[in-house]
């Protein structure tokens, strides 16, 4: 029996190994299938195991660690503080991070980290919500780096704007003993400077950001209904009560407008008792 050369066995193992890598793939696959099938079912527990083991026979495959991601963050109430629901936050975010590791501008990942900070940020304290929400802007900003055309990007970078800003102009008006209702502008001009002078800039970003998601959906109702909030609420910096006025026609109309994309979107939809079915075949 003739000896196998050395270079011939070299050549024998290399096959061997891609074989075996090229089975894990497949198997990987069908765990993904599995997964998925599991996980449409609402049975996110055998979706994550499904998924832990296509992760693990093919670390190179972002969707499977994607996969797991979305599995644990299905699982997380937002709010709720057991230590069980932390975990699955903090494991969501984990295995987000490594899909960046691997692709490092995908959209899903992105949009899931910043969702994570921002309903986060509901059960915290002033200084640490803050802190959250700018963790959830900067996450919204690399998305937007990856897809400049998210319309939810934008818009969600306007509604953090609103969150901020919103809480410190009603403690301002409540210590200066003003009604929720009352017409603005704020008269006390130290109070109005101070207010200017940390959240001026903040409130045209967020109006701005709106606007862009406007200009990508022009029938973008929520972007409107922020519209109209950052634009009434920031009239309180006016110095001149006829400015504010006008800037507060400027907000109804965004609210005129609002409630006339709404009732147009609905006399598109199709009355079926509340089911939309699907087009003729």
């Amino acid at each position: 029996m003739r000896k196998v050369s050395a270079v011939s066995a070299g050549i024998l193992t290399g096959i061997l190994i891609l074989g075996s890598a090229g089975c894990d793939k497949l198997k990987s696959r069908d765990d993904i299938n599995k997964g998925i099938a599991a996980f449409k079912n609402a049975k996110y527990g055998d979706a994550v195991e499904m998924f832990k083991q296509a992760a693990a026979l093919d670390p190179d495959n972002p969707n499977a660690r994607l996969y797991l991601a979305t599995s644990y963050m299905s699982q997380w109430i937002p709010g709720a503080e057991s230590p069980e629901n932390l975990q699955f936050a903090s494991m969501a975010k984990e295995e987000f991070l490594k899909v960046l590791e691997k692709t490092p501008a995908d959209p899903t990942a992105l949009a899931s980290l910043a969702s994570i900070a921002y309903n986060q940020a509901g059960s915290l304290p002033p200084d640490k919500k803050a802190e959250k929400l700018d963790e959830a802007a900067g996450w919204y900003k690399k998305l937007i780096e990856a897809d400049p055309k998210n319309k939810e990007a934008y818009y969600s970078l306007g509604v953090i704007s609103w969150s901020k800003w919103y809480p410190a102009l009603m403690t301002a008006r409540a210590e200066l003993h003003m009604k929720p209702e009352d017409p603005g502008p704020i008269k006390d001009k130290k109070v109005k400077e101070q207010l200017k002078e940390k959240y001026s800039a903040m409130v045209d970003d967020g109006i701005a950001n709106l606007q862009k998601a406007l200009d990508i959906d022009k029938e973008y109702d929520d972007a409107m209904a922020y519209m109209n909030l950052l634009i009434r609420e920031r009239a309180d910096l006016l110095d001149n009560p006829d400015e504010y006025k006008k800037q507060i026609e400027i907000a109804d109309a965004w609210v005129q407008k609002n409630l006339d994309t709404k009732k147009a979107k609905a006399a598109r939809t199709p009355a079926t008792g509340g089911i939309v079915q699907d087009a003729p075949k």
